[in-house]
């Protein structure tokens, strides 16, 4: 069995800890159990040291958030695989050995996901993740199960070995050479999308993200920012528009960038006569800081898919055209 090393970043979450790692530590026994402290202010560390003595500790001295918080955790980490685990995810048992012998069996996927299923309604599909991560052609993420806001009850109509185009950061196994060469998580990006951009790059580089149902996980989700949050709407729309500086061909960000841009103000306007004022002004914060970064995202290009490599898991539609339009509320129901 190759040494694989369960990594859940957490940020004051001891409630989280209590009711998650038992099973963790149970359903898991071939895998080193390893809890990196994102400078938590609750008694996560206590916790961990009076209640779990076997699991690994790695202490961080402040909130690097997501992204920084993984990149100096892992580091640290001498393991063949890293299976990056959201601290608010119950597993199953057996959940990691058809994560690990499908990367075993196939040396040209990088990372793979597990099906993730809500934690407070177990027969639909969760948000962050579902049942493998899609993309459409102007850079907005999707999930096969889970169209924008439309979840989908699991009915077997994803029990399957599938490309995908991204692997949710909640739960994925991935390869940790191809972690550390693709320069691990980009730090600008703080959360979310974060792991959108590694699988783009890692497509980018000629290798593949796949998700299996064989394996299956429930997610609470929401634990750290919820959608109301303008927080959440500011890093998502900042992020969304970074993702596709950072990774898409030149030609298609001439034709797709301005509409993107277009589709983001309207945003902007359905919040400002929503009476979401917080949410207009972190549309328009997201776009100056885009903005003010566009050089420095430009520099990162050095994955960017110029060379042909075919990318799984992308929609050739418009997923709001589709939504909003045409009334489709399921993936399975997109025509391609």
């Amino acid at each position: 069995m190759p040494n694989t090393a369960i990594v859940i970043l957490n940020y004051n979450g001891a409630h989280w800890l209590r009711r998650f790692l038992p099973a963790i530590i149970l359903y898991s026994p071939e895998c080193e159990v390893i809890v990196a402290d994102n400078g938590s202010t609750d008694h996560s560390l206590q916790v961990l040291c009076a209640e779990f003595p076997a699991v690994r500790v790695i202490k961080l001295p402040m909130n690097y958030g997501f992204c920084g918080g993984y990149n100096r955790a892992l580091a640290q980490i001498d393991a063949e695989y890293y299976l990056i685990l959201n601290s608010d995810i119950e597993v199953t048992e057996g959940w990691t050995d058809p994560l690990i012998q499908f990367l075993e069996k196939n040396p040209h996927v990088a990372a793979i996901q597990p099906k993730i299923k809500s934690y407070h309604v177990r027969e639909m599909f969760e948000h962050a993740g579902a049942a493998g991560g899609m993309l459409d052609t102007l850079g907005y993420p999707f999930c096969r199960g889970r169209l924008l806001l439309s979840l989908e009850k699991d009915e077997g109509q994803y029990d399957d070995e599938a490309p995908v185009f991204w692997a949710t950061g909640a739960c994925f196994l991935i390869r940790s050479t191809l972690f550390h060469d693709m320069g691990g998580f980009d730090e600008d990006f703080f959360a979310h999308m974060e792991e959108i951009d590694l699988c783009w790059r890692l497509q980018n580089h000629g290798y593949q993200v796949y998700y299996t149902s064989k394996s299956e996980v429930y997610h609470v989700g929401g634990g750290t920012l919820n959608a109301a949050n303008p927080r959440k709407t500011y890093l998502n729309f900042r992020n969304g528009l970074a993702l596709m500086i950072k990774n898409m061909s030149v030609a298609a960000l001439i034709v797709k960038l301005p509409i993107r841009l277009i589709l983001d103000g309207l945003a902007a306007i359905i919040f400002l006569v929503q009476g979401n004022y917080k949410h207009t002004i972190a549309v328009f914060r997201a776009h100056m800081h885009f903005y003010a970064s566009l050089r420095k995202h430009w520099k990162k290009r050095k994955y960017a898919g110029e060379k042909g490599c075919s990318l799984k898991g992308m929609y050739p539609g418009s997923i709001l055209y589709r939504y909003f339009v045409t009334g489709v509320r399921k993936t399975s129901s997109l025509t391609y």
